[in-house]
């Protein structure tokens, strides 16, 4: 069921929640659980700002069995409908869900989707960046893991901590310093020397023990409860931009229009003070709106001259200092509409 939506799904992300190990007695237990998850998830940046970009829907599953396999020979894994468990790949905290099976019960979406599959155990644990992001339900530190693990699922992040295999092939992982970062514009070369916001420091090349250097000296996805830095912030939202717009369809829909009516748009809205920017432009010259809304153009005021067509368009832009790839700025967080005034 939908639990928050925030727009049509063909323009939203939609964050998947089941549930595996919960009893039909244990179904308000998942529910409570996984409303606590999806908002602590939306306690961290970017996903504050940014989540009206996402649609919350949940699927209860029933077991037939209380809790899920949490020791190393899973004796218990073909009990639960998505067969989670612990001591995934050799790992104790590493939990996993048969995934094409969470697909199935999931469905298709009619947009982009994440699932997210929530164990019933008090255990700590949790896995991201494949199919299903997994949490066990129960933690006391279930918030803080779906914030790190979404991060390797959502901006596609690799692990920051000392013990993580020594692979840099993301974003916010190199293996090259800061000199030549800069020298050779790779990895997060544009951030470098910029503060990252709640404490997390200077923006630089950090070596960690495993020969890889991270952005800054501590973030989420180095140690739970921190924050995202900055080349991962914008990691994230380049990612939910690579999956939908930052406007839905306008009204009316943007081609040749009879009369003189008001053109809407609607950019996603943002938490907060800050929204995406919008500008109006008549024949090419920049136009304010007549009102305090400015997702609205009253075209009877427009001087349409008979047997001359006028083009108005409207643009929506996300100027976030969170992103720096101008390019990828103008490819993706920017959109522009078109309406043609007959005259």
């Amino acid at each position: 069921m939908d639990i928050r939506r925030t727009g049509e799904p063909a323009n939203r992300i939609t964050l998947v929640l089941i549930g595996d190990g919960y009893t039909a007695d244990q179904q308000e237990l998942f529910q409570e659980q996984a409303d606590r998850a999806w908002r602590a998830l939306m306690e961290i940046e970017p996903f504050r700002s940014y989540q009206s970009y996402f649609n919350i829907r949940r699927v209860d599953v029933v077991s037939p069995v209380a809790g899920i396999a949490e020791t190393e020979n899973h004796s218990r894994r073909a009990a639960t409908p998505l067969g989670m468990h612990f001591w995934c790949e050799g790992t104790a905290r590493l939990l996993c869900a048969d995934e094409p099976t969470t697909a199935r019960y999931a469905g298709n979406g009619q947009g982009p989707q994440y699932l997210i599959a929530l164990a019933n155990s008090s255990e700590y644990g949790g896995a991201g960046g494949t199919g299903v992001t997994t949490l066990a339900g129960g933690s006391p530190d279930a918030g803080r893991i779906i914030q790190h693990e979404i991060g390797h699922t959502v901006g596609d992040l690799g692990d920051e901590y000392d013990t993580a295999p020594d692979d840099a092939d993301y974003p916010n992982l190199s293996t090259v310093d800061a000199d030549d970062m800069a020298r050779t514009h790779v990895k997060w070369w544009r951030w470098l020397g910029a503060l990252s916001p709640e404490g997390g420091g200077p923006v630089g090349t950090y070596r960690s023990a495993n020969g890889i250097y991270r952005p800054t000296a501590d973030s989420v996805m180095r140690t739970l409860g921190g924050s995202y830095n900055l080349p991962s912030r914008e990691a994230i939202l380049e990612q939910l931009y690579r999956r939908i717009g930052p406007m839905d369809p306008p009204e009316p829909a943007a081609g040749a229009v009879a009369g003189r009516p008001r053109l809407h748009i609607r950019p996603l809205p943002l938490a907060g003070t800050r929204q995406l920017q919008v500008q109006w432009r008549v024949d090419g010259v920049l136009t304010a709106p007549q009102g305090p809304d400015p997702n609205w153009l009253d075209t009877s005021t427009l001087p349409v001259r008979p047997g001359k067509d006028v083009k108005v368009t409207a643009t929506v832009r996300d100027t976030t200092d969170w992103v720096r790839d101008e390019t990828f700025r103008s490819q993706h967080m920017t959109k522009t509409v078109t309406w043609t005034l007959k005259g």
